[in-house]
């Protein structure tokens, strides 16, 4: 059993729960590390180097150093580096996307196919890790059973991000969505909807006025989130265009994935739809769900597979 440190910078939930589902597939339990950097690291990481014990905050980096760092975000380039040196270079270290520096600082990374980055030590997923499995839908279909009230099929969960730095949830989207959304409910689709703090207060406010009544199950931000219920109820997905993590979580279900476009994007989430889309994964949001299917996306196993074999070939 390897001791294992998942490192990201404080407040990336999405990153870090890419961590954590690798750790899974490894069948690990890691410990967590939240960090953050001070001047100049937190301007100049990852590209400045020369880290030290001092170049952090949050959690601690120290002896005994971990057999495996799984790190994810731009500080956490730093802080992987660090352990890798400070370890005499023992401790294996993954990190998770591209790190924009040269590959060769750390033992693998893992990138997804919309990113460009690629190397002899490189592995490329089709999305990004994530800690969806089959068991952990099927334990949470049983354990939100009752909370749910086993909703009529067919059942649409509807994953609800918003602003970002690449895009925008615009009042006028937000009102589209709803209408959509609406529609669904009064042709019989039970809706599923849970919305995250970046959707903002206006857009959240005009898709719960639309989709008072039947067959619509908003959550509402108490309790324990029900996310994982959602996922594992649906016969259909639909998420919106912001978050490459949800977009992945909802391809690894197996199920119907349509997109919601966002105003705004990049080309690096282009790339993504159109990888995506040209294997048949996901389809874009017009008002309307028909069934398909598709290999779903494992990508966490496939990284964890990787990391053994080199593990393995070090010893």
């Amino acid at each position: 059993m390897l001791s294992c440190w998942v490192v990201t910078e404080a407040g990336l939930t999405g990153t870090e729960n890419q961590g954590l589902g690798v750790a899974e597939a490894l069948g690990i339990t890691p410990s967590l590390r939240r960090i953050g950097l001070r001047q100049p690291w937190k301007t100049l990481s990852p590209w400045l180097g020369f880290e030290g014990a001092g170049s952090f905050t949050g959690d601690a980096l120290a002896a005994p150093w971990p057999d495996l760092v799984i790190a994810g975000g731009r500080k956490a380039a730093a802080a992987a580096r660090y352990i890798k040196k400070a370890s005499g270079g023992k401790t294996f270290t993954l990190f998770l996307q591209d790190p924009r520096i040269n590959p060769a600082a750390f033992d693998l990374v893992a990138v997804p196919a919309h990113d460009r980055l690629r190397g002899a030590n490189v592995i490329v997923t089709q999305g990004t890790p994530n800690g969806v499995t089959p068991a952990r839908l099927k334990a949470a279909r049983e354990k939100f059973a009752a909370r749910l009230g086993t909703p009529p099929a067919p059942r649409v969960a509807v994953l609800i991000g918003g602003n970002s730095r690449t895009h925008k949830f615009t009042p006028a989207l937000a009102t589209k969505l709803a209408q959509d959304l609406r529609q669904l409910a009064q042709k019989g689709y039970s809706l599923m909807v849970t919305a995250s703090r970046r959707t903002g207060a206006f857009s959240r406010a005009a898709l719960e006025d639309a989709l008072k009544g039947e067959n619509v199950l908003f959550w509402d931000g108490t309790g324990e989130n029900p996310y994982h219920g959602f996922l594992a109820w649906a016969d259909y997905i639909i998420v919106t265009s912001d978050s490459a993590s949800m977009i992945s979580e909802a391809a690894t279900t197996g199920k119907p994935v349509y997109i919601v476009p966002l105003e705004g994007g990049s080309a690096r989430f282009d790339r993504l739809y159109k990888s995506l889309a040209d294997a048949g994964i996901t389809r874009t949001f017009q008002g309307e769900l028909t069934p398909y299917s598709y290999a779903a996306l494992n990508d966490a196993a496939l990284v964890a597979q990787e990391i053994t074999r080199r593990i393995k070939k070090r010893v």
